[in-house]
């Protein structure tokens, strides 16, 4: 079954590597995280990460000491970085 564009729903898409600015959870700043999967419509030119991947960078950011990413850092190095709790006790959906 082929993917559709999650926001036009056609069925041009294609995946890459991507940059993005997330707002940290305490609200303090954001920080730029390059080489993000993405998702790229060819008919609506929208860039996206896939629901799945966005709740991954989400809790990751909620499990580090974002103290020490500066500006920038990579999607590996931010999701290969040691977590300071085991799981997001703050995911009230599971």
């Amino acid at each position: 079954m082929e993917e559709k564009c999650a926001w036009c729903e056609e069925g041009d898409i294609e995946t890459g590597l991507g940059d993005v600015y997330w707002e940290l959870p305490d609200g303090t700043r954001a920080i730029k995280i390059r080489e993000v999967p993405t998702v790229y419509c060819k008919e609506c030119q929208m860039e996206y990460q896939d629901v799945e991947l966005v709740k991954q960078i989400d809790d990751q950011l909620f499990l580090i000491n974002t103290k020490e990413i500066r500006g920038e850092t990579t999607y590996e190095k931010l999701m290969s970085q040691p977590k300071l709790l085991k799981r997001n006790y703050f995911d009230f959906t599971i």
